[in-house]
């Protein structure tokens, strides 16, 4: 009688020969005393045949229903059941017991479809693979028994093919479909939706099932744009970017399987540029548009958006991109100074002007909010002399037409700020600056291009004055102490802001015309005597 013994079985046994299967199996052949008359090993390749189809001896198309691939049998086939009492001319003699060891490759049947088995799946999932798509995925490719005939991880590369046009097996491109970014499944594919009967002549032979295991970390459209997904939008945006406009901003790049492959975060610096004038990206470049200070969003740009089939660094081939930005500020180069006035007096008829001594209270902070100085935390007011460029120029003219008492918030562009390198350790490079501001103090300039005004007429024997010792010239010191005592006495007002000494030393210097430290009554010229100088005057 037919005697099968189950040497081997694997724990996992998913499917078992039935006749009408087709089987790929090593055996080896011998009679009851241990002469081998016959090995598939030693040809190198398997035995492929139906099951229960007439094309193996009786016994061995009994033997081989219920198997599992990776089962190994020990099988005994009397003659009746083998090669009867003809035999195998010069191989297998009349009336011979048959002893088989078979250990069973592959099995699939002519009505096998792709088998899908996915045993990760994200637990988002926007978007799955549909027929046209291009997907970046890894895979290790086996037989049914296990054996590794391929793996992209052993590569260190995905494979990067479209999806349903061909440039797969069919049995791949049927599996694929509906797979999810981050998603982990089991392709099973018969060898007539692989490499048929011929395999495909390297590793893997004819009438081969193969298994696929398989994570899609990538994938679009080449009709995709680009996708917006707004995180976070401030409840008051009175601005949007537009083309043309300079942004500040920060960002995390990943793939879309989550690999981060850059940040401005670990820098401790925005990404500053312009928009929409193909400075970056062409999705970045779209995605940008219409964000407001304090936004944030995330950008899905497609390759053919982003870096392309070569990509770039870290960044693979055909990949798709996914940024999550934070805009910290916008402006644009046309922009001027913005004045919000908050608080203004009932009686606000002094208002400031250049020359104006001013004394004023600040808090100083960027778009986003981040404060940078306050002259309320050093207890003391922030003075100057408007207009004197004591102040960045956007400040200058912040100021301008303010009453005391009043309070404002001067919204100033880099241009008219700190410029592209700002302040190392205190102002970012390129950064709109906010300042909000009260007025303390005005003291009232001299007219333009005056250092020192008389309050009543002008004694015609000025120089005379002047000229304590009457030797016909005036040096420094005489001429400090003039100023000094028309000032005291109330004749005589000086510029203010600027200290005593520096206004008196330029005064003299530029009526000591030869330079030679001394003034004679010829050089000595008061200001509306001089036709047209290029310094201040007396």
């Amino acid at each position: 009688e037919l005697s099968v013994e189950r040497r081997f079985v694997p724990e996992s046994c998913p499917r078992v020969v039935r006749p009408g299967d087709f089987v790929r199996y090593h055996y080896l052949g011998a009679f009851p005393d241990g002469t081998r008359f016959d090995s598939s090993y030693d040809r190198g390749s398997t035995f492929n045949v139906f099951v229960g189809k007439g094309q193996l001896i009786a016994g061995m198309d009994k033997a081989l229903v219920g198997m599992c691939v990776n089962e190994r049998r020990f099988v005994k086939i009397p003659p009746k059941l083998a090669y009867g009492s003809e035999g195998v001319s010069g191989v297998i003699p009349p009336n011979s017991v048959l002893h088989f060891d078979v250990l069973l490759i592959d099995l699939w049947n002519s009505e096998d479809e792709v088998q899908v088995q996915t045993y990760f799946k994200p637990e988002k999932c926007p978007r799955t693979v549909q027929v046209s798509d291009f997907v970046r995925y890894h895979y290790n490719g086996t037989f049914l028994d296990g054996t590794l005939f391929d793996s992209s991880h052993n590569r260190m590369r995905t494979y990067d093919t479209y999806v349903g046009i061909g440039w797969l097996i069919p049995g791949m491109d049927q599996g694929l479909l509906g797979m999810c970014v981050g998603e982990k499944r089991i392709i099973t594919i018969p060898p007539f939706l692989a490499y048929g009967e011929e395999g495909d002549g390297k590793e893997i032979p004819g009438q081969a099932s193969l298994v696929f295991d398989v994570v899609l970390l990538d994938l679009h459209n080449p009709k995709d744009g680009i996708t917006i997904e707004n995180q976070h939008v401030p409840e008051s945006c009175e601005r949007r970017s537009q083309t043309g406009d300079f942004l500040r901003y920060h960002y995390n790049g990943t793939l879309l399987d989550g690999t981060l492959f850059d940040s401005s975060y670990s820098r401790n610096r925005t990404y500053d540029t312009y928009v929409g004038k193909g400075y970056v990206i062409a999705g970045m470049d779209e995605g940008l548009l219409g964000v407001c200070t304090g936004e944030k969003r995330r950008i899905i740009i497609p390759p053919h958006l982003g870096y392309g089939e070569e990509g770039r660094g870290k960044i693979p081939g055909s990949a798709v991109l996914v940024f999550d930005i934070h805009v910290v500020d916008f402006h644009n180069p046309s922009d001027s100074v913005s004045i919000t006035v908050n608080y203004k007096p009932s009686n606000c008829t002094v208002l400031t002007k250049k020359g104006d001594y001013l004394k004023y209270h600040y808090n100083a902070s960027l778009l986003d909010g981040t404060l940078l100085d306050s002259t309320h935390s050093l207890g003391k007011t922030y003075n100057i002399v408007l207009g004197s460029g004591q102040v960045v120029v956007g400040m200058d003219m912040g100021l301008q037409d303010m009453c005391v008492g009043e309070r404002r918030t001067v919204v100033i562009p880099p241009h008219l700020g700190y410029g592209e390198d700002g302040v190392e350790g205190e102002v970012p490079g390129s950064a709109v600056l906010v300042f909000d501001i009260e007025l303390l103090e005005l003291v009232s300039g001299l007219p333009e291009g005056y250092m020192f005004v008389w309050n009543g007429e002008v004694s015609p024997n000025l120089f005379e004055e002047i000229d304590q010792n009457h030797d016909g010239e005036v040096l420094l010191e005489e001429f400090s102490e003039y100023i000094q005592a028309q000032v005291d006495s109330g004749k005589g007002k000086l510029a203010p802001g600027f200290a005593f000494e520096k206004i008196v030393k330029n005064m003299f210097t530029n009526q000591d015309r030869d330079g030679n430290g001394k003034v004679t009554p010829e050089e000595f010229k008061l200001k509306d005597q001089e036709a047209k100088e290029e310094h201040d005057e007396l």
